[in-house]
Order: structure tokens, then C-alpha cells, then sequence
């Protein structure tokens, strides 16, 4: 009977989750959908001088605000705990054993000092079949001294026994059938009595297993190791059961070559991390998606596009839409360039699907953050002045420069439109539509455009001019959406104590005078 899919998502709480584990997360989370599975999310923290404070919490943070939803595991619980490696001490002393008692890996007690020596001596050395006999471990030193060893306390590491001159063969969904000599292998260590805990090929492989994981969707990082996993899953006897492999194509710097890294993002000025990040440590700040003002479903949609393709030109996709579609038949098994500017694209094209009523809940912070206090406007009236300018925008940061006239009258007006658009004559014509505004019977947008036009094509005066003057005075320079959009949304009385303001602030520059 064909199993159910489940997949697995195993970070290292060692800092940050980087964009390129978040795109490794959501093809998990993809594939798990698209084939009516379930994901799991498992800490990977059997490193314990590598651990750092917080960075589990910011992990399930991240994929909670992405959309990223764990169907088991850390956060959520489930049948197949604990799901922090540091908690499963006991599952994996067994299996150590295992391998111990079969004769398929062995205690090794060389020291620091000793593998230095040893790496000095030989060039390109490797703990292996052709070195193993030469060093201190159970296969060269009898028994009962290495049971009296163990008993006295020395530290050793407990290696994988690989067996020279045989081809491994690694079935990988996207890269075919991938074959590796195992003389190229060295006996990875598989636990440190030092801190009682399982590397981690042997800590994946066990819970893969006890967690009944069919399908192993990582970066391409890991491809070197897989010989040594399926080896691993032969010598427990669970080649039935063992998953299917995918090594996911690494995400690329923007420009020149290499690995998509953190200096990247600070050089070119996009976040590498889906949340702020505040490294405990030293107290740096590295930024995020979220708090640079990325809509969630606009990361998402960009990182799936980055080594994954519909099988069309289809680019806005929702995530429901992405599973649907999704496919590792449209995968690359290339590097794919990280294309920062296609991300704000998409974040724009996304603004543009959001609600105004939701848009101005984003905005409130950014208000705050500039000093207007946002319970002073109703939530119709923020809805509908971020309504008004969201096609401009990249970031709901942006509205902030685009629509600040809406939250704060201009005190200063741009000298350039001045220069312009201030005549001789405009104060007296700026008293004139303070007439005509105060007369309309409607101040809806509609309704007054046309009556405004009409004065001033019966007045005989200057569109362009008499207009940018409007402007001015409401805006603090010519810029901004429909100028009757604008005085319907501000209302009569700040419209006329807008203009009032510029008739007595604005000057003719000298040279006009």
C-alpha cells in the first residue's frame, strides 16, 4: 500500500531561518499539499555549542506570518514527539547500540591533537578504510581496554563502518539517479560522548524513519551526504521505508558568483531573512521581509518562482494556486539568481490586491512612527487616502512620502513649483475659488470638478497654472492623486484653511517679484 506523504522541515536553531530555508520550506509545504500530505516541523539541535537563544521561536514565527502551516511537530504537537532532537537522547542511544552490537560502526578515542597530527602527516586524509587501522579505536585496540575505557570516562566519538568499492546509488526526484563510489566516503562520526548526543546524519536518518517522513525536500548541500544516508537506512534495514530524496538547486547572489549570503542583502539593500533579526550575542540588527514591508503572500509568490516554474507564463499566483500548480517536473537543477527587484515587484503587484481597509491597518504603524497619532482619522479615512495612492507604492512605507498631505498640512512648499506655478496674479485668483468651493452644492469629487473647470474657462484663466496652485497649497508641491479626489477626502473647511495658509505663506521668488 502506498504510504501517505509526509515531509519534513528541520532547521538548526543556530540564528535566523535565511530566505533559501524559507524557499526549502515552502516546496516541502508545496509538495505535501499538491499530494494530499502532511508536514512536520523538526528542530535540528544537536549541536548544542551552536545553539542560539530565540532562534527556535523566530523559526515558528517566520512560518506562521509566511503561511507556512505545520501539520505536526515543534508548536503544534502530534504523535511522533519529541520533536527536538535535544529530547531524544534515549531513541538514539539504541540505535547506536545497534550499529555497535552488528559490527557496522565502532568506538573511536583519538584526540584533537592526534586527527590534527594524522591530517598533518598524510595529504587529503580521511578517516577510513585505509586509515582506520592506523588509529585509536575499537578495531585496533582489544576489548577489555576499551570497555575500561568507557567505564573510566574517556571521551569517543562512535564512527559509521563504510565498506570501500561500492557504487551507492541515491534516487533523487529532481536529479535522476546519482551514483557515488563509497571509497570517497570517510566514517562520519555518529554520536559525541561528549555531550550525548547523535550528529547529524545519524539523528536525521532515526527520526526520518520513527517519524515515517516519505519524502526528504533539502538544499543541494546535502547531496554529498546522502551516499551515507542511504548506507545508513541499508545497515538498520529500512530500505523499504527509506524516503525519496530532493536536492533543492541553491539560491545565487544577484551579481558574480556564489551562494546567496547575508553581505549580499546589506550591499544591495534587501533583507536575506524572512523577520527582523536581534542576534543576542551582539546586539545586531539584520532586516527582515515583514518589517521592510513585504506583504507575506508577496514572498511567497517570489520564492517559488526562484528555481520553480507553472509550465506557463502564469507570475501572480496565490499559495492555494502555487499548490495546485506545483510540480518538481518544473523544477531547475541549477542555481537559481536571486532577483531582489523582482521581489519589490511583486510586492507591489500584491499592494495593489489588498484591501484599503487593510492596507491602512499596515499603514497605522508607519503614521506613528511619524509622529501623527492615527486615532485622530477615522479608519475610513485612512482607508481611502492609502486607497487613493497604493498604485505608487512598493512598501507600505512608501505611502508615507506620497500620502503625508493627508495627515499633516504642508508648511513648506516646494520652491521649484513656486518658480512654476505662482504667479502675480494667483493670490487673488486663489480668494476667487475659495468662492466658488464654498458655493458648491456638492463637494464630491464628481460633482465639483466640473464646476471648478467651468469658472475657470469662463474666468479665461491659465488650467494648468490656477490648477498647480490648487495643489500647491493642499499638497506642499505638485504631486498627488486627482486634486478633487484630494479636497473631497479633506473636506471643505481644511481645503479653504489650506488654501488660506497658501495665499499668506507663499512668496513670489525675487525674481518674479
Amino acid at each position: 500500500m502506498e504510504r501517505k506523504v509526509r515531509v519534513r522541515f528541520a532547521p538548526s536553531p543556530t540564528g535566523p531561518l535565511h530566505i533559501g530555508g524559507v524557499r526549502t520550506a515552502l516546496y516541502n509545504y508545496l509538495f505535501a499539499r499538491r499530494n494530499g500530505g502532511e508536514m512536520l516541523l523538526r528542530i535540528e539541535d544537536t549541536d548544542s555549542q551552536r545553539f542560539v537563544p530565540g532562534a527556535e521561536e523566530y523559526i515558528v514565527e517566520a512560518l506562521g506570518w509566511l503561511g507556512i502551516k505545520i501539520d505536526e511537530g515543534v508548536g503544534v504537537g502530534g504523535d511522533h514527539g519529541p520533536y527536538r532532537q535535544s529530547e531524544r537522547r534515549d531513541i538514539y542511544r539504541k540505535y547506536v547500540q545497534q550499529l555497535l552490537d552488528e559490527g557496522k560502526a565502532y568506538y573511536a578515542f583519538d584526540t584533537p591533537a592526534e586527527l590534527e597530527a594524522a591530517r598533518n602527516s598524510r595529504p587529503n586524509f580521511q578517516y577510513d578504510a585505509s586509515t582506520r587501522m592506523e588509529m585509536r579505536n575499537s578495531l585496533t585496540i582489544p576489548a577489555d581496554e576499551v570497555k575500561a575505557m568507557i567505564e573510566a570516562g574517556t571521551p569517543y566519538v562512535v564512527r559509521f563502518l563504510i565498506e570501500p568499492g561500492r557504487d551507492v546509488e541515491v534516487n533523487d526526484l529532481l536529479r535522476g539517479r546519482v551514483v557515488i563510489n563509497s571509497s570517497i566516503l570517510d566514517d562520519k562520526v555518529l554520536y559525541k560522548s561528549a555531550d550525548d548526543l547523535p550528529t547529524y546524519h545519524l539523528a536525521n536518518i532515526v527520526d526520518d524513519h520513527l517519524m515515517e517522513v516519505t519524502h526528504v525536500i533539502r538544499g543541494e548541500e546535502w547531496l554529498p551526504s546522502a551516499p551515507l544516508h542511504v548506507l545508513l537506512y541499508e545497515a538498520f534495514g529500512w530500505t523499504d521505508t527509506a524516503p525519496r530524496f530532493v536536492h533543492l538547486p541553491l539560491l545565487l547572489k544577484p551579481d558574480g558568483k556564489g551562494k546567496l549570503s547575508k553581505r549580499d542583502g546589506d550591499r544591495l539593500g534587501f533583507p536575506v531573512f524572512p523577520l527582523e533579526w536581534h542576534d543576542p550575542k551582539t546586539g545586531a540588527v539584520s532586516a527582515g521581509y515583514r518589517e521592510s514591508g513585504y506583504l507575506p503572500e508577496a514572498v511567497i509568490n517570489f520564492l517559488a518562482l526562484l528555481g520553480w516554474n507553472p509550465g506557463d507564463d502564469t507570475e501572480i499566483m496565490s499559495m492555494d494556486e502555487l499548490v495546485e500548480k506545483f510540480s518538481f517536473d518544473h523544477c531547475s537543477r541549477s542555481g537559481a539568481k536571486f532577483a531582489y527587484e523582482k521581489g519589490r515587484w511583486f510586492n507591489h503587484e500584491y499592494l495593489q490586491k489588498v484591501s484599503d481597509e487593510r492596507l491602512a491597518e499596515l499603514f497605522k504603524p508607519v503614521l506613528t512612527k511619524n509622529g501623527v497619532d492615527p486615532s485622530a482619522f477615522t479608519d475610513e479615512y485612512i482607508a481611502r487616502a492609502v486607497g487613493l495612492l497604493k498604485s505608487r507604492i512598493n512598501f507600505v512605507a512608501d505611502l508615507w512620502d506620497q500620502a503625508r498631505f493627508f495627515f499633516v498640512a504642508p508648511e513648506t512648499y516646494a520652491e521649484k513649483d513656486i518658480r512654476k506655478r505662482w504667479k502675480e496674479d494667483t493670490p487673488a485668483i486663489m480668494e476667487e475659488l475659495i468662492g466658488v468651493l464654498t458655493a458648491l452644492p456638492s463637494f464630491k469629487s464628481a460633482e465639483a470638478e466640473p464646476i471648478v473647470l467651468q469658472w475657470v474657462a469662463d474666468k479665461g484663466y491659465h488650467l494648468g497654472n490656477v490648477m498647480n496652485a490648487f495643489r500647491l497649497c493642499l499638497v506642499g508641491e505638485c504631486k498627488g492623486p486627482h486634486i478633487f479626489d484630494i479636497t473631497e477626502l479633506l473636506g471643505l473647511d481644511e481645503t479653504v484653511s489650506r488654501i488660506r495658509r497658501g495665499i499668506q505663506t507663499i512668496s513670489l521668488p525675487p525674481a518674479q517679484q
